[in-house]
């Protein structure tokens, strides 16, 4: 149990330490390797969560690293877009402001409510998780975006962060791993 709680945390810290290696390829402008290890990245990200619950060694601090991480990797894919592909974030600037602005309320009200982030792990959060990491990483495997899958992304992404919204609304004190609205709901019940 002990080796699986560090396997599953070194997963995790993975990804804390490939964030600042991914932005060192941006600079560089080595996006062949950039592509690489931010795949694998999102790789990792699909994996830890679910060997925390296979061997029933979820902790909330393991949350809260796994969503720092989780963020880290999203924003270094996000500055490869700024960086690599432009043209694409000038011609659909204004989906992304709206994530921006969806992103910020919910959490400036998760500071103001709860003085941290937030760290749910919802189900929607999951969903939103797999269409960013297929958008972003195909993004550079490709020689442009795909428009398509950007639009899936943003659509399931700002249910995501709405849902979650709600949910900071709801809850009166800080809490890991709520699944989604209504487990949110029977838990301010309780």
């Amino acid at each position: 149990m002990q080796n699986a709680y560090h396997i599953v945390n070194g997963i995790t810290y993975y990804r804390l330490i490939a964030a600042p290696v991914l932005l060192l390829f941006i600079l560089t402008g080595q996006q062949d390797v950039f592509k690489w290890l931010l795949a694998l990245s999102f790789f990792t990200d699909a994996i830890d969560g679910y060997l925390a619950r296979r061997y029933k060694v979820v902790s909330v601090m393991g949350a809260k690293l796994d969503s720092i991480a989780d963020d880290l990797t999203v924003l270094m894919a996000i500055v490869g877009l700024l960086v690599w592909h432009w043209p694409f974030i000038v011609q659909e600037y204004a989906w992304v402001l709206l994530l921006l602005l969806l992103f910020l309320v919910q959490l400036s009200l998760a500071f103001i409510k709860y003085g941290r982030a937030t760290s749910f792990h919802t189900y929607l959060a999951k969903v939103a998780a797999v269409f960013q990491g297929i958008f972003l990483v195909l993004a550079f495997f490709q020689p442009s975006p795909s428009q398509g899958l950007f639009y899936v992304a943003v659509a399931v992404t700002a249910l995501d962060i709405i849902e979650e919204t709600i949910m900071v609304l709801l809850l009166p004190t800080w809490q890991a791993d709520v699944k989604g609205l209504h487990e949110a709901w029977k838990r301010r019940r309780e």
